[in-house]
């Protein structure tokens, strides 16, 4: 696999709240006791995965992030044990977990039988912890956010996220200038005053609020009510009808939930806050970020218990959620681009764009773009809408509708996905989607290419192309006028 693209590369996300110990004893049942009207489980096997903000750290190391892990643990055997899980993930600093001898390490117990889960034991203080531990927690709170690109805050209401850890977070957090997502167990939001993002489920968003989430309008409303609390924007996870984001600005995006056959939804939560905040600290849109966690959701569902979804794994669910009958080459609309994108580089790709009107395509366009698929291991062709070509070449261009331009760009064994721009420049669509290497025919300089300094800001470069001699779109149109 290529190395990750620069335009990929993630900064460091500080993780804050309850951790927590999720084991998993796993058997068989085939009998009810004698002593007891209970199944008896023949005990199969036993294993420990991380929980809570522990898997949501997992999860954003899995997607290649370096994570800063902040919570509380106990000083016991639990704790060890969610060390252990945690060192599978290299890129987690474990060193910002606070111990406190006066409490156990919060473990919740699952005892299953195949995927059926039978009984829960949870272990666990839900008192406040003591001033000096909280006093430690601040401390190493604003330490973590100092070093963090992005904040998340993982609320279990398990004593961590106190309104003093809280605010001291935020206020951290906005001294450097980074975004704060917040997973919420308030009753309201009134105590993230200050954060960027809330996540409330639909549960929690009609708990906060009293206000229901039937359709996407009235989770638009729910949602502003909720803005309304906390002051920042609201992203809204609504399980079988996926998610909806409404934004301070008055924007409103609904995403429809993947099918997909669901085994376990425990966790999903989890790895959806994971993905959006490695999405975000990876430069792109909250838009963009919103359908990369869409997507890492869907494969979460998929697994049985708290999982960790991988970058191959949300890649190959990200090429599967391009429209049907879109195989490579599918024109897609810019958000559905860019997550897929997201996606190609969170999995190491290296995502190579270039941009044309592309009316009728001859040999020397399709030289270029083959020479442009070489430069990387996507190639993703912007296309000028009809009206953006006929302010560009005038009213008797396009000869073909921007229909018949996707469908035959895509059609190249080169190109992996197609999307429409009505700008008059790229520039716009580039800084969305964010590619690793812009490319363009050499008869520009790479001064003159426009959208390279934005490339060239996030680590990218500029690849110019050689051109075809005596091959143009304009001279085939002229020859045919006679």
């Amino acid at each position: 696999m290529a190395g990750k693209g620069a335009a990929g590369a993630v900064g460091p996300i500080a993780v804050i709240g309850d951790v927590m110990v999720d084991r998993y004893i796993v058997g068989s049942v085939s009998r009810i006791s004698p002593e007891a009207p209970v199944p008896v489980l023949v005990h199969g096997a036993e294993r420990i995965v991380p929980g809570g903000a522990a898997n949501v750290a997992a999860n954003a190391a899995a997607l290649g992030a370096q994570v800063i892990l902040v919570g509380l643990t106990g000083a016991d055997p639990e704790a060890e044990a969610l060390k252990d899980a945690l060192s599978a993930h290299r890129d987690i600093d474990l060193s910002s977990l606070v111990a406190d001898g006066g409490r156990p390490t919060i473990t919740k117990t699952r005892v299953m039988s195949g995927r059926q889960q039978i009984v829960r034991i949870d272990a666990e203080v839900l008192t406040p912890p003591a001033e000096d531990t909280v006093a430690r927690l601040v401390a190493t709170v604003e330490e973590a956010v100092g070093r963090s690109s992005v904040v998340v805050l993982s609320d279990y209401a398990k004593g961590v996220l106190s309104d003093v850890v809280i605010g001291a977070a935020i206020a951290a957090a906005q001294a450097k200038g980074v975004p704060v997502i917040v997973d919420p167990k308030r009753r309201t939001f009134e105590a993230y005053r200050g954060a960027t993002l809330v996540t409330p489920n639909r549960l929690e968003l009609a708990a906060a609020t009293g206000l229901p989430d039937t359709t996407d309008a009235e989770a638009a409303l729910a949602a502003e009510a909720a803005s309304g609390q906390f002051g920042g924007d609201v992203l809204v996870t609504r399980a079988e009808k996926g998610m909806t984001l409404w934004r301070r600005n008055g924007q409103v995006l609904h995403v429809p939930a993947q099918a997909r056959e669901v085994f376990d939804v425990s966790g999903a939560g989890d790895t959806a806050l994971a993905a959006l905040a490695v999405s975000l600290a990876s430069g792109h849109t909250l838009e963009t970020s919103v359908h990369f966690a869409n997507a890492a959701a869907a494969v979460a569902v998929g697994k049985i218990g708290t999982a960790v979804v991988t970058r191959a794994e949300l890649n190959a669910a990200l090429d599967a959620s391009v429209p049907e009958g879109a195989a490579p080459g599918a024109l897609v609309d810019r958000a559905r681009a860019a997550a897929v994108i997201a996606g190609w580089q969170a999995a190491g790709a290296r995502v190579v764009f270039t941009n044309g009107c592309f009316d009728l395509v001859h040999p020397g366009h399709v030289a270029i773009l083959e020479a442009a698929a070489r430069e990387g291991d996507r190639l993703v062709v912007a296309l000028n809408t009809d009206a953006s070509v006929q302010r560009l070449k005038g009213p008797t261009r396009p000869v073909q509708d921007e229909a018949a331009r996707a469908r035959v760009i895509g059609a190249l064994r080169c190109v992996d996905l197609v999307v429409l721009f009505e700008e008059d420049t790229p520039l716009e669509i580039i800084t969305a989607l964010g590619p690793d290497v812009l490319v363009k025919g050499a008869d520009y300089r790479e001064d003159q290419v426009v959208g390279g300094d934005v490339v060239k800001a996030r680590g990218g470069r500029v690849a110019l192309i050689p051109l075809v001699e005596g091959r143009s779109t304009s001279a085939l149109v002229a020859k045919a006028k006679g």
